[in-house]
């Protein structure tokens, strides 16, 4: 516990310092704020940029066009640049060497995958807090008479997706030699939840729902019961993938 403890400080302070949490958490809050002034300036934008003597008529800007941003950019570009920016969680200290160093001195490499797999969780979960509640916010003040049934658990269920992609993430570099090599097997395995789409038995099961349902959810058009397997396929597949990681990081020759 007490090398859990203090790898863990080490991380958040890596991170501060080589400004990936700063990224993140900017980043983030850059889309809280956009995500709602998209909405509401998206007609106005559309009809400044009409050849003169053309107009269109657009349906006003609501809520739901507001959330729409939040999950559109969240679950694209928001994932997208969280896997990017901690694919090097592992291969970059064992590059440099800096990770050996401590294992030779008694760390134990269970404590640094759990270390390092809490530090990203908890930098991803704080991001999407603080994007949710500034969107949120804008979003009761540009559209105050709307309502959205699910939001919290809408959001809860695309949080948990990066919880999932951040475990498949944190195997994968345990597997990967490289930064490289660490995106491309993330790659590979959001690839095969794609795939197992096609199957109509499976698609009930497949965490990618998570980050794909959002909307359906928040419009009420999908019972929140229907992704409960997703929830607890993803909840089971992340435990696998860090007490996989751990095993294949104990016996990795560094």
């Amino acid at each position: 516990m007490n090398n859990y403890i203090a790898f863990l400080k080490k991380e958040f302070l890596e991170n501060i310092r080589t400004y990936k949490m700063l990224i993140m958490l900017l980043v983030f809050l850059v889309f809280g704020i956009m995500n709602p002034l998209t909405a509401k300036m998206t007609p106005d934008i559309l009809n400044a940029l009409m050849p003169e003597g053309m107009t269109i008529t657009l349906a006003e800007p609501t809520a739901f066009d507001s959330w729409t941003q939040f999950f559109k950019n969240i679950s694209q570009m928001g994932l997208i640049m969280m896997v990017v920016v901690f694919s090097g969680i592992l291969g970059t200290e064992l590059s440099k060497g800096t990770l050996i160093n401590m294992l030779t001195k008694g760390l134990s490499r269970g404590a640094v995958i759990l270390s390092k797999y809490t530090c990203m969780s908890l930098i991803w979960t704080t991001s999407i807090i603080i994007s949710f509640l500034v969107t949120w916010g804008y979003t009761i003040y540009l559209f105050p008479s709307d309502e959205i049934v699910n939001l919290l658990f809408s959001v809860f269920c695309l949080w948990l997706f990066g919880i999932f992609l951040l475990a498949l993430l944190m195997f994968s570099a345990t597997l990967a030699q490289n930064n490289y090599g660490c995106l491309l097997i993330t790659g590979v395995g959001v690839v095969i939840c794609m795939l197992c789409n096609i199957i109509p038995a499976a698609y009930k099961y497949n965490p990618l729902s998570l980050a794909s349902k959002n909307m359906d959810l928040i419009t009420d058009t999908v019972e929140a019961s229907s992704l409960y397997y997703c929830i607890w396929i993803a909840s089971i597949l992340s435990l696998f993938f860090i007490v996989s990681a751990v095993l294949i990081f104990r016996k990795k020759q560094l």
